[in-house]
Parts: structure tokens; sequence; C-alpha cells
């Protein structure tokens, strides 16, 4: 067999086992494919999601959904204003009887964080979360902690214009892979919530495992891109820091997981290798939060949505010329 036959093979295998999971999320959840299709991505490309919504708009229900189909290690951590760092991380604890200090970890370490409400707690509690999510570690009292593998943060938060709410540091937005937008249910899907939550609401069931995640994940990061995709990648990310309205544009790091993101979409498309609309259609999850746009516009999510819609309409991909 050769090499292409065995990388067709594994794709193949990996949607099998996507598409499955997919399934059991959407038989708890009702709602849209598409934010759970957004969920998979980061899960294939190593990221962390964050899902922005009104209060009472099933985010929690979505990421406990899909945290239990995934059957990893599971904590939630329910953000609050009194919440402190080490709540989170955890901390050296005096023993009595040894006369010693034992760590106490906290609730991060796990495979699925599920960090609820995490702009309703001020910038400093939100901070502990930064060396987690880049680096996979946590540093407490000078002693680093390596974090389980796969780590992935689910975050949801409340609009920030909404009372008690904190706006998330920059540092912090950049580091969540995607954005995922979770608005009310249309009529129709409103209908299947109030009958299927009727009697006893669904649970979902583990349809995965943690040597699967691995799997999956090694899957993702050997898929072909072609030289042009790198290019264009980087032309549509430049687009965004020169742009008008934009006083930061996105980051090599947004450059780095536009591509990643892209991997993790051609995995779900079932193709070992990634397509110029593979880019498309992550760009406005993986870019559109990150961009810090001028006081006029400043908090209008829409706006940062135009402005990568306009970037994928007007940069051009250009294949190069291949040698014979």
């Amino acid at each position: 067999m050769t090499q292409s036959a065995v990388a067709i093979d594994e794709i193949s295998a990996a949607k099998e086992r996507l598409d499955a999971l997919r399934r059991e999320v959407l038989r708890v959840y009702i709602g849209q494919p598409r934010q759970v299709d957004l969920m998979l991505t980061a899960l294939l490309a190593h990221g962390h999601v964050l899902l922005e919504g009104v209060p009472g708009v099933a985010k929690t229900t979505l990421v406990k959904a899909y945290a239990a189909a995934l059957g990893a290690s599971v904590r939630r951590i329910q953000f609050t204003p009194d919440l402190l760092p080490a709540d989170i991380t955890g901390t050296y604890v005096l023993s009595p009887k040894e006369g010693t200090f034992t760590l106490r970890p906290g609730p991060v370490f796990a495979n699925i964080v599920l960090a609820d409400e995490i702009n309703r707690a001020p910038a400093k509690t939100q901070s502990a979360l930064l060396e987690a999510m880049q680096e996979r570690q946590v540093t407490i009292e000078g002693d680093r902690f390596e974090l389980p593998a796969p780590f992935m943060v689910l975050a949801t938060q409340n609009p920030i214009d909404l009372e008690g709410t904190y706006p998330l540091p920059e540092a912090q937005i950049d580091r969540f892979l995607v954005r995922v937008p979770i608005g009310y249910p249309s009529h129709k899907d409103e209908l299947a919530m109030l009958r299927a939550h009727n009697a006893e609401p669904p649970k979902a069931r583990a349809t995965l495992n943690v040597e699967d995640l691995n799997m999956l994940q090694h899957v993702a990061r050997r898929i072909h891109v072609e030289d042009d995709v790198y290019e264009y990648a980087v032309n549509l990310t430049t687009y965004t820091r020169s742009h008008a309205k934009v006083l930061l544009g996105a980051s090599p790091r947004a450059t780095l997981g536009l591509v990643q993101a892209s991997k993790a979409a051609a995995v779900i498309g079932g193709r070992p290798f990634v397509t110029p609309d593979d880019v498309r259609g992550v760009a406005n999850a993986v870019l559109a939060h990150r961009l810090v746009l001028v006081p006029e516009v400043e908090g209008d999510h829409k706006a940062r949505e135009a402005i990568v819609d306009e970037a994928v309409q007007r940069v051009a991909y250009r294949r190069g010329v291949r040698p014979l």
C-alpha cells in the first residue's frame, strides 16, 4: 500500500469518527451544524473555542454535550467576580501531619476545561489561563506542571455590554483559535428543542476517547499544504493590518491559526490537502475576533466580520507555476 493510500485511509477513518461525534452532539444540542464543525476544527488544530451569545441560548448545553461526547476528562469553572487565579491553576496546601506542602491541582488540569461566562471575572483572573492556553502548562510557586494532552478550553461569554461583564484582554482573545457566535434558534429548532427537552433532557454519550483525540490531531498535523496556500493565508492577514478601520490587525499567531484551522477543515471535509476554500471557510471564525478596531466602530463584531469578508473578496488566490 502506498503512502498516499495510507493517508486516504486515515482521512476516511478520521472523517467517519468526526461525523459520529457531530451526530451525537447534535442529538443533544438543537442548533446549527456549523457551530459544531467550528468546535471540531479547533479540536483538530489544538485550539481553543470562544462561544459568545446572550444568556439562555444554550451555550453551556452545547459545550457540555461536546465535552461529554469526546470521552475525555472534563472540569468546569464558573467565572465570577470573586474568582482568584489560584482557584483555576491550583496551589500548594500545608499538610499538618507531614508538615510539608502538597499541590492541590486546580480544575485546569483536565483535557477539556469549560470556562463558563469567562468575562464575568476581572482581567487578573482571566489571565490565569494565558500560559495554559498557549504553552499547555501552568507555573505554580515557581514550579512548572504540564497539562494533560489533549488540552482544550471551551469558554462561553456574554456580550460585553451586559451588566457585570469585563472585556477580555487582547492577549487572551488572541489565544482563542475560533469564535463561535450563538444566536437565537430558528422557529423550527426551538420547537425541536421543546420536544427533545419536554420530559428528560437527552445526555451525550462518549463516542471517542483520549487516544482517538490524539490520533485525530496527529492526522490533522500531517495534512498537506501547498506554498500557494501559505502565501494566501499571509496575504489575508496582511490585508487586515492595513485596513483603515483597524488599529491592530491579525497577528502572526492568527496566520498560524488560520493555516491550522484550514488543515482541520480539510480533515472534516475528507481531504488529505488544504484548498483555498478551506482557508476562506474558516477565515472569519479565526480572524474577526482578533481585530482591534478604531474607536468609531470598536465593539462592533459585525464590522470585524465585514473586514474579513472584504479581505476574502479582495485578496486573490494565485496558484504558482509548478515545474514539469
